[in-house]
């Protein structure tokens, strides 16, 4: 009976889970594809679609004629950064001069173990750990696409060397960096490890060697079976996707003689007994108690309630820009007048500022500058009449507007007053703005050598005078 169809999609899929990583494991089962059982393989809906020469599938040089059975197939079930070593690792190791980092020497010992043991028990099958030098050069040599022309853009080259894998970890005391805050002179490492913002990334290729019968050990034919990709937050990537039930993968070796290979990646993880599961569960609602009550204790239980019958009143604003104006070197003092009848603020509350000297730039024919000064404040009024007809008075923004000149002299540009809204929500003022003008061309020299002006004593007077009182039409007559 003929297998399922080839598996030709081989992109990434992306997992999560909550269980460590070190539980994981994968079985990879290799199978050579021969001359008698590829023609059996086939599906029978795409005759002498794909198919690959008979001449291609030459008889081994054995004294036989018949390959052993571990070289036609194989399968391992490989542990998450656990090392298969390969038989070309165990040639170069055997070699002590070959030995140049601690690790080499590491995988020195472990294969003269081996040796000394039954033997490897992989032959084609082997694995490359996430600090192995081919994951360092697998991951900076990636090509994005599947031409050979592919020429890499400024963006690639310049990003080829920022590793996700590996991070420096900054030590940390009392909560605080050690390192500075500001690098004055950063180095191109620094710059690399800093361009973005990385998640720490374990990776792992599952290879295998696919040379010819007793060839077994040369780099050419190193092929990557599975990529195993896990970052901090538990997320999973596995390229190409576990087989289930899909169609075995395919590679087709190149050379004089090229071969077919299937294989079938499966994952074998151990599954959670119920009990294991039961606890984990106690232990994820401890965890989830315990920090619930952390933040409880952060927020605190003591509430500042309003007193009943009184109205609080915050704002946050901005004054964003002023145009129209004669002269350049712009800056807004202002402040915020509260009713003298039931209204107040804190003692520590701040109810007027000055915004930054901003020089302007013509917008269309007017001249703007761009302050985006922010300002905060709060007031409360007490409601002592109930009636329904007892609205209380708003609180007015007053602003006055100066120029500087080069001899760091103001002059007033204008005067304007608006008064707050009374309803909650995001809110855009326009404030049209005036100032007292003296006729004559002296008055203009003056004002613009000199700086001097006509000038407000008191601001209120921009919108209704403190001093006013309220009067009857016959007052008035």
């Amino acid at each position: 009976m003929a297998e399922a169809a080839w598996s030709t999609d081989t992109g990434e899929a992306v997992y999560r889970s909550r269980d460590p990583v070190r539980n994981l494991r994968v079985r990879v089962h290799l199978q050579r594809i021969t001359s008698s059982n590829y023609l059996h393989y086939q599906p029978a809906a795409q005759p002498g679609k794909d198919l690959i020469d008979l001449a291609t599938f030459r008889p081994p040089p054995t004294a036989s004629g018949h390959r052993p059975d571990e070289d036609e197939e194989e399968e391992a079930v490989i542990g998450w950064q656990e090392k298969l070593f390969s038989q070309f690792e165990v040639d170069l190791y055997q070699n002590e001069a070959a030995c140049q980092s601690p690790l080499d020497h590491q995988y020195r010992q472990e294969i003269l173990k081996l040796e000394d043991s039954d033997g490897r028990k992989n032959r084609r099958i082997f694995t490359y750990t996430d600090s192995d030098r081919f994951t360092n050069l697998e991951e900076h040599c990636q090509k994005m696409t599947t031409t050979a022309s592919e020429m890499p853009s400024f963006l690639v080259e310049r990003m080829a060397n920022v590793r996700r894998r590996r991070q420096d970890r900054r030590g940390m005391e009392g909560g605080i960096l050690k390192s500075r805050i500001v690098t004055w002179e950063p180095s191109e490492e620094f710059v690399r490890n800093n361009h973005v913002i990385n998640t720490p990334l374990q990776t792992m290729y599952i290879m295998a060697d696919l040379g010819p019968y007793g060839k077994l050990g040369y780099k050419k034919y190193e092929h990557v079976l599975c990529t195993l990709k896990v970052d901090s937050n538990g997320v999973i990537t596995v390229k190409p996707d576990f087989t289930g039930l899909k169609g075995p993968y395919r590679i087709e070796t190149e050379g004089e003689k090229p071969e077919l290979w299937k294989y079938t990646i499966d994952n074998v993880s151990s599954l959670a007994q119920p009990e294991e599961e039961e606890r984990e569960q106690r232990v994820f609602k401890d965890l989830y108690g315990r920090h619930k009550e952390y933040l409880s204790s952060l927020v605190g239980t003591d509430f500042e309630t309003t007193v009943p019958g009184a109205l609080r009143l915050f704002v946050n604003g901005e004054v964003v820009s002023a145009q129209g104006y004669e002269y350049d070197n712009l800056y807004v003092h202002f402040f915020v007048e509260l009713p003298t009848t039931n209204w107040s603020s804190p003692a520590f509350q701040q109810l007027s500022g000055i915004t930054q000297t901003c020089a302007t730039k013509s917008l269309g024919m007017d001249k703007v500058a761009y302050f985006s000064y922010p300002f905060t404040f709060e007031a409360s009024f007490l409601h002592e009449d109930e009636s329904a007809g007892a609205l209380p008075e708003w609180p007015v923004l007053y602003c006055e507007v100066h120029s500087l000149d080069f001899w760091q002299r103001y002059r007033v540009e204008g005067y304007g007053a608006v008064v707050l809204p009374a309803t909650p929500g995001a809110h855009t003022l326009r404030v049209s703005t005036w100032r007292p003008l003296e006729l004559g061309t002296v008055a203009e020299l003056r004002r613009f050598f000199i700086g001097g002006s006509l000038e407000l004593e008191d601001l209120s007077y921009v919108r209704i005078p403190g001093t006013f009182k309220n009067c009857s039409p016959q007052e008035w007559e």
